[in-house]
């Protein structure tokens, strides 16, 4: 009953607050509009805006490990395990610049998807060829001036934390535009919102870890599928390792 509770007040709390921060949203996106076109300043507002929702709850931890690894001055194709909802606003508090390739029914939601608008994230149809195709196009637009890609190369929620296999396009895109892969393990956030529910587990450590990059010239000689599963099976190995972290510490 508690949990019920809980989880309407905080619900609540996403519809008010995102109203009010979306106004502000709009109001950086016009004054920076003349000058800042990656829309960095916009995307470090939305990562305070996004880790709000995580930070909120007194009883949930979050651990951000090896941040320096994301280079301020370097453009990546980002990939990381997917296990809940959760995982994109743990992926705000690392507050470093990229554009999210999301689901397109996401940028139809009021204020959350106006402002990834605002802030040219990249749109996805699943299943839907010319989306892809489209999908492909974007992310190399913003590649190429500068912005890193974050993808979930599993393409959906892993239902029970482990790893699935890797789709293809972000190694595809890596391979094409011989750029460095910045692997990131998730782990913990499947616990306290798991799939196909909005039901919240009021305690909870969530783990980011971000990975070593790994330089195109370490992966130009393999398969886009050969590269998938590589880097498939360094972040599931780190992910099992998180794992026993939070173990050790409970």
């Amino acid at each position: 009953m508690f949990n019920k509770i809980l989880t309407s007040i905080f619900l609540i709390f996403i519809a008010i607050s995102c109203a009010i921060l979306f106004i502000l949203a709009l109001t950086i996106w016009l004054v920076t509009l003349p000058f800042d076109k990656k829309k960095k300043i916009l995307h470090l507002y939305t990562c305070a805006w996004g880790s709000l929702y995580i930070r909120v709850f007194p009883s949930w931890k979050v651990h951000i490990i090896d941040r320096k690894n994301f280079k301020n001055d370097k453009t990546y194709i980002v990939v990381s395990n997917h296990q809940s909802q959760l995982d994109i606003l743990l992926a705000f508090n690392l507050f470093k610049h990229y554009k999210w390739v999301s689901k397109a029914a996401i940028f139809k939601l009021p204020f959350i998807g106006w402002n990834m608008y605002l802030n040219r994230y990249v749109r996805l149809v699943r299943g839907d060829k010319e989306s892809i195709k489209e999908m492909f196009k974007v992310s190399e637009e913003r590649l190429q001036e500068g912005s890193s890609v974050y993808f979930f190369p599993e393409g959906t929620r892993s239902p029970d934390g482990k790893v699935k296999i890797f789709k293809p396009g972000a190694f595809a895109i890596a391979h094409k535009m011989k750029l460095p892969i910045l692997p990131i393990a998730i782990s913990g956030t499947s616990e306290a919102l798991p799939k196909y529910t909005m039901k919240y587990i009021a305690n909870g450590n969530f783990y980011l870890k971000v990975l070593e990059e790994i330089p195109y010239d370490a992966f130009s000689s393999l398969s886009v599928e050969e590269t998938a599963e590589m880097v498939r099976k360094i972040i599931s190995d780190n992910v099992e390792e998180l794992v026993k972290l939070k173990e050790l510490k409970k």
